[in-house]
């Protein structure tokens, strides 16, 4: 059981490899590891942003948020002995968790790989917008890393656009951690100068909490959700680096307040970057395609 959100651990599968296990070895991508769930972005490293330019900051300054508050409220009563272990064990799958996501984004980093993690909640179009995207990204070597709880559908969505694609499913588990994606990339095993997208599992919870080696994190939010979703869901939103906010056809049909909603999240991260987009009319889409296409450049 992950005690850090409560999610299993168990039968967490990407068809080909199973993940059950914890042990340490080295990996196809020549870097040694460990298998745990957590997350820290204690390590600093460059972010992509929308306008073309990147700047290299800490995540501990950007994402501590994450982990302080939250573990004291959730643990408010640490000091008797099953508290103070259950705090240890988080303690322990953090630094675990942590250390492999450094490797991955040392391998990353060393050939050249953007590595993006999106995320949303369920229905927010996450894969119909990487659909789209991939179909508008020619000459770009894109790679895509599906998670979901079971079923191989997105995959298969992803590959009938163009894309080579791993499915990871998580059993009852509520998000990707490094470990998996690892092994995923394994699999992939994307070239120099390639474009590696995660579709995290759909949840505006845990997939905050857990530092993949990615370079940046990109919320996929819709206007059908409520325009309150940053003030409910804070944490993902102060974790995001790039926030798309999608399905904009349908704003004559729904109460959504965008600018108000877009200042909710601002509030949370001053410099995060906004696209609107609508991934079935293809509002916004040149625009998202040429953020990609100019990161992808930057980091190759």
């Amino acid at each position: 059981m992950c005690r850090t959100c409560g999610c299993s651990e168990h039968g967490v599968h990407d068809h080909a490899h199973a993940h059950a296990h914890e042990h340490e070895h080295e990996h196809e991508h020549e870097h040694e590891h460990e298998h745990e769930h957590g997350h820290s972005h204690a390590d600093g490293h460059t972010h992509a942003h929308a306008d073309g330019h990147t700047h290299a900051h800490s995540h501990a300054d950007v994402h501590a948020h994450d982990h302080d508050h939250d573990h004291a409220d959730a643990h408010a009563h640490a000091d008797t002995p099953r508290h103070g272990s259950v705090v240890s064990f988080e303690q322990a799958l953090l630094a675990k968790n942590e250390r492999l996501a450094r490797a991955n984004r040392r391998f990353y980093e060393e050939r050249g790989i953007l590595t993006l993690n999106l995320m949303s909640s369920p229905g927010a179009g996450k894969t119909t917008l990487l659909e789209r995207t991939i179909s508008r990204l020619p000459g770009v070597s894109t790679r895509v890393i599906e998670g979901d709880q079971a079923t191989e559908r997105d995959a298969d969505r992803i590959r009938a656009a163009g894309a080579q694609a791993v499915q990871v499913n998580t059993g009852a588990g509520c998000h990707l951690d490094a470990h998996m994606v690892s092994h995923a990339t394994e699999r992939l095993d994307p070239e120099p100068g390639s474009l590696l997208l995660i579709e995290n599992v759909g949840n505006l919870v845990c997939p905050a909490l857990f530092d993949l080696g990615e370079r940046a994190r990109i919320v996929i939010f819709s206007v059908t959700e409520g325009e309150d979703k940053p003030l409910k869901y804070p944490h993902m939103f102060r974790a995001a680096d790039v926030l798309v906010l999608n399905k904009i056809d349908l704003l004559p049909y729904v109460s959504f307040d965008v600018e108000r909603s877009l200042a909710y999240a601002r509030r949370l991260r001053p410099e995060l970057r906004v696209f609107r987009t609508s991934a079935t009319r293809g509002d916004g889409r040149d625009e998202w395609c040429d953020f990609l296409r100019s990161e992808v450049g930057g980091v190759s």
